[in-house]
């Protein structure tokens, strides 16, 4: 560990003239020279921060980032003089972590005091992050403690090193060669995530492979606790419900049976015997074909709670994933809610169900789902994709903060209003035994992490608003623009109008209104609307969601269709019942609306989904022409390398415009209105040619 951890702090010193986006936001780059001069007068020594390994950590990065932004050593000192940074362990502070500044008789000196290194730690990232943004630290008064207990990252990574839903290269975790070789990028992924108060990781796939649990991944899997542990960060593994009988040769995996409960038991035992601090297990079951306890004519909470059982002596919690995927329901929307509202108060207390933030599966646009605010006698977590899956994966810019926010500060009106789901999930409104929020991971073994640059900063807006849904898009965009390229406003407040508007583009050009997966039914990324594949399942295909008819457009979910709106507390049942006042941005997920319907822009619902996905392709260029201007604010290639996938976000966008309008127009029979432009496409050519997956 020690020898890795010596690797990173070198890593931070050396010079970088091209860059790869390795170091994310954490470059430490050298500060304008009054900047510099300003700091160097605040900060000139530090004292110790401790003995543990997490304490020098904490001394080391901040001591690197220090000289490499300054320019200028810092000394040690062992006593509180003018000018220190000093580390202070309070067992007061109940929970995150104090940045002050305080006065001695000769001057002031600048303290980071918590109640555990940890928390010491995540003070330290915050105090840089002033200093990288070149913000004023002469007067500090700052407490910071985060809102959400468990924030962690979900990872799809398969053992054969293949990432479902991965855009960005290969697995980070190297299974064949743990636990014996290490690679450095283990410490500096959870060194990112430290940056930004992401404390959990979950390694493995949902469509979990039940090998994560022999003794040999174990063993592997302790080597990645290690690791992680001094950065504050817990493992979790997703487990398959049919272990028992796939790896432990019983004869059946029904939680009622005793075996069965023992095995599970036995499991724990060995697991926290090798990894004290494990966090638990997340599990998907009976979705996709997935095992799962009604298999056995059991129910979710009889198979959460066994394992729940097994995990309490430990203090080690189950994520129940409320995503079901099943044909049981004739609306895909509503069955989680179907499922898990009769089980609300019957699951154990270390049990936390988590909930996808929509009712069908991470579309660029979805309403939430409605068991936030209908279990009030569970637990429930966020599940959140930062993964691009349904919106343009590593190729398309797609900054989603606005997403994630759009959810926490949806008002369920569960308890009156201001009953947002951030209140839902973080404890306040309901007494929860654990408050936790999760993110599908998109990191990957590229140099970049995350394939497209821009990406990264869906990781990093993640871990903020873990932290703090109160933030605002806005400034988490600021930041890690300073952060990961340059604090010239001539860049950051162009680039970041970008980023807040290109999440809603994607949304204009793939699916505006509130229409859902049109995609291409094997990989999720061009456009399939007219996708019909005999025999298959109907929710599988396009158009058990949109629909379209020579009447209309839109899923019927009124009291007069499938009567999903009833899932949702007043007055949002009715909002969304009734056709006036239901947002247009969710007009098609209610209603089946028909092509003549006029909208609040008085055009006609056909004419306003022609000017939508006009929108969308005109947002793409917009962002093209923003981006061609940057170059003089970064090196070459980060700069080449986006430029190239904004070109191919471009084309996508008219691909998607031509495809769906196209395809659409098969059946309002009306014409394309005049100002949006003609397609370049031919409607019979793309539905012959099958889209490819760009990303193999």
């Amino acid at each position: 560990m020690k020898n890795t951890l010596v690797c990173i702090f070198l890593f931070l010193s050396i010079p970088l003239f091209a860059e790869d986006g390795s170091r994310l936001w954490l470059r430490y780059e050298p500060l304008p020279e009054l900047v510099s001069e300003n700091y160097q007068q605040i900060i000139s020594n530090i004292c110790p921060a401790g003995s543990t390994e997490t304490a020098r950590i904490i001394e080391q990065e901040f001591v690197s980032a220090f000289e490499n932004m300054n320019r200028r050593n810092l000394k040690f000192s062992k006593i509180i003089t003018t000018n220190s940074l000093v580390f202070e362990i309070d067992t007061t502070i109940q929970s995150g972590y104090f940045i002050q500044t305080k006065k001695i008789k000769k001057g002031t000196y600048t303290s980071i005091s918590a109640s555990n290194d940890i928390d010491l730690l995540y003070g330290m990232y915050h105090l840089l992050r002033l200093m990288q943004m070149q913000e004023d630290i002469t007067h500090l008064d700052i407490h910071e403690k985060p809102v959400y207990d468990r924030r962690i990252l979900n990872h799809w990574d398969n053992i054969d090193g293949s990432i479902e839903r991965g855009y960005a290269g290969r697995s980070l975790w190297d299974w064949d060669d743990l636990p014996g070789k290490i690679s450095p990028r283990y410490t500096e992924y959870a060194r990112a995530n430290a940056s930004i108060g992401i404390n959990g990781t979950v390694l493995n796939n949902v469509n979990a492979n039940p090998l994560f649990l022999s003794k040999e991944y174990v063993l592997k899997t302790a080597k990645l606790a290690d690791i992680f542990r001094p950065w504050g960060i817990r493992v979790y593994l997703s487990v398959n419900f049919s272990s028992p009988t796939a790896l432990g040769g019983l004869s059946t995996s029904d939680p009622l049976n005793v075996e069965v409960r023992q095995w599970w038991k036995d499991k724990a035992k060995e697991i926290y015997a090798l990894i004290p601090d494990f966090g638990g297990f997340l599990v998907k079951a009976n979705s996709e074909g997935l095992p799962g306890p009604q298999d056995f004519g059991r129910t979710h909470a009889d198979g959460a709670n066994m394992l729940a059982e097994a995990l309490e002596p430990y203090k080690g919690i189950v994520m129940w994933r409320a995503f079901v995927y099943n044909a049981t329901s004739p609306d895909r929307a509503k069955q989680a809610y179907e499922e898990f509202m009769p089980l609300d108060g019957q699951f154990h207390k270390n049990v936390i169900i988590q909930v996808k933030n929509g009712p069908i599966d991470f579309q660029p646009r979805e309403p939430f789902n409605p068991l936030f605010g209908a279990m009030q006698k569970t637990p429930l977590m966020l599940e959140f994709q930062i993964t691009q899956e349904y919106l343009g994966f590593s190729l398309q810019l797609a900054y989603l903060a606005p997403l994630y926010k759009e959810c926490l500060d949806a008002d369920t009106y569960s308890k009156g209003e201001g009953s947002t789901i951030a209140k839902v999930t973080d404890g306040s409104l309901f007494s929860q035994a654990v408050t936790a929020i999760a993110g599908v991971a998109n990191t990957g073994n590229d140099a970049n992490w995350t394939g497209h640059h821009l990406a990264q900063a869906n990781w990093y807006c993640f871990g903020r608003l873990a932290w703090n849904p109160d933030l605002t898009s806005g400034q988490i965009a600021g930041e890690w623009l300073k952060m990961t390229f340059t604090t010239e406003s001539a860049f950051v407040e162009p680039v970041k109008e970008m980023l807040l508007e290109s999440r809603e583009a994607v949304v204009n050009y793939m699916m505006p209104l509130g229409l859902a997966h049109l995609f291409a039914w094997e990989h999720h990324y061009g456009p399939e609307p007219w996708l019909a594949i005999p025999g298959a399942r109907p929710d599988w295909m396009p158009s058990y969601y949109h629909k379209t008819d020579s009447i209309g457009l839109g899923f019927d979910r009124t009291v007069s269709g499938s009567d999903a709106v009833s899932e949702y507390f007043p007055p949002l049942s009715t909002i969304y019942n009734d056709i006036t006042t239901c947002p247009e941005n969710l007009i098609l997920w209610f209603h089946h609306v028909h092509w003549n319907y006029r909208m609040h822009s008085n055009r006609t619902l056909w004419d306003e989904l022609c000017y939508k996905y006009q929108d969308g392709v005109d947002a793409a260029r917009k962002f093209q022409k923003v981006w061609d201007k940057m170059a003089p604010f970064m090196d070459k290639e980060r700069f080449e390398d986006v430029q190239g996938k904004l070109k191919i976000q471009t084309t996508d966008a008219v691909w998607w415009k031509d495809a769906c309008l196209l395809y659409f127009q098969t059946e309002s029979r009306q014409p394309i209105p005049y100002e949006i432009e003609r397609p370049v496409h031919d409607l019979k050519k793309l539905k012959s040619e099958k889209p490819v997956n760009p990303i193999p």
